[in-house]
């Protein structure tokens, strides 16, 4: 429903939201469950057996519904006004635009931030610009990395379970699955993201700036045969992650 766009209006008014309506509208829709569920606690007993075959899913889907198409404008407009935004900036400066995707892949790591440069990136495949998915992919990739050697290098500042953990990241961030930094940002957000977030953005700024490609959405070390000036994007991977490490430094010692 949020790639459709339904909303009140007439036909072909329809506004798509993406990628952050749906996520918002599964929140909603979460939290909307609840009504019809109080309600049918007042039911009689030998009606349990349907309530999750039918009352749930046929009011549910009718809540939902009508929800959504509320959401969807609203949600439509900012999802098109960040695409609007980021295409320009790589019309103007396309350094800082791979500064400012390589961030957002590291800001809420697999959340609504880097899902959305993630399917920027994509997009940009599609259109025939390999570079922003290249800035995409090694700004997702540092956070695990940086993390990895924060721990082998800062270990007194990392509990024992987080530095038996941490050579797991090395292997996480270089196949490009950055929700590996999740239980270490959690843990620390204070320090551990913005930390990642400059070591990420700074990692995308220099593929951009190194003219780096990617013509595959995924995969990590495993497309660097791909990888449009490869070295280079090496380079940029090894820098980003060495800025983003020093977050060790700034965490308290661990006593126990």
């Amino acid at each position: 429903m949020a790639v459709s766009g339904a909303t009140f209006a007439a036909p072909g008014g329809d506004v798509p939201s993406g990628f952050l309506g749906a996520l918002l509208a599964g929140f909603i829709g979460g939290f909307l469950m609840l009504a019809p569920e109080k309600l049918c606690d007042k039911m009689p007993k030998a009606l349990n057996g349907i309530k999750p075959v039918l009352i749930y899913p046929l009011s549910g889907l009718a809540m939902v519904a009508i929800m959504m198409c509320a959401v969807n404008p609203i949600m439509g407009l900012l999802n098109e006004g960040l695409a609007s935004l980021l295409t320009n900036m790589g019309d103007t400066s396309k350094i800082l635009l791979g500064c400012i995707l390589g961030a957002m892949m590291s800001i809420d790591m697999g959340g609504p931030f880097n899902k959305a440069a993630y399917v920027f990136g994509t997009a940009a495949i599609a259109s025939g610009n390999f570079d922003i998915m290249a800035a995409v992919m090694v700004g997702g990739m540092v956070s695990p990395i940086a993390i990895a050697l924060a721990t082998t290098f800062f270990r007194n500042k990392f509990t024992e379970e987080e530095r038996k953990n941490g050579p797991v990241n090395y292997i996480m961030g270089l196949s490009f699955i950055t929700e590996g930094a999740i239980p270490y940002a959690a843990a620390d957000p204070g320090r551990v993201i913005p930390a990642c977030m400059i070591g990420a953005g700074t990692a995308g700024a220099l593929s951009m700036a190194f003219g780096c490609t990617l013509q595959a959405p995924h995969g990590g070390i495993f497309v660097f045969p791909v990888v449009g000036n490869h070295v280079m994007y090496v380079l940029a991977l090894v820098i980003g992650s060495v800025v983003g490490m020093p977050l060790g430094l700034f965490k308290k010692k661990v006593t126990k």
